[in-house]
């Protein structure tokens, strides 16, 4: 299966809740079609003296002592960071609703 009709492409979308106009399908149907024409082609590749991994880099997990440390910062020092205005030790927002 290397190429998809528009009608798949729309049952795609219809699945995926997408509305699609039939210009976008049949976009989507030439890129959709190309990625699965590389996948078969990552098919074809010889693999079986290939040792399956998970990663490669050799790294392990680190795993440090889970310790509550007192927090070093002081609240107005953190307030000076903001690059909002700071009112009554608040930083004062944008309005978030129109």
């Amino acid at each position: 299966m290397s190429s998809l009709t528009k009608a798949q492409v729309q049952h795609i979308a219809k699945l995926a809740r997408l509305d699609l106009k039939p210009e976008e399908a049949e976009k989507m149907a030439k890129e959709l079609s190309a990625i699965l024409k590389y996948m078969e082609m990552l098919g074809e590749v010889d693999t079986t003296d290939t040792v399956p991994t998970a990663q490669v880099t050799g790294l392990k997990n680190t795993f440090r002592d889970d310790e509550i440390r007192p927090n070093q910062a002081e609240p107005d020092e953190l307030l000076r960071c903001s690059p909002l205005p700071v009112v009554e030790h608040q930083i004062q927002v944008l309005h978030a609703h129109g």
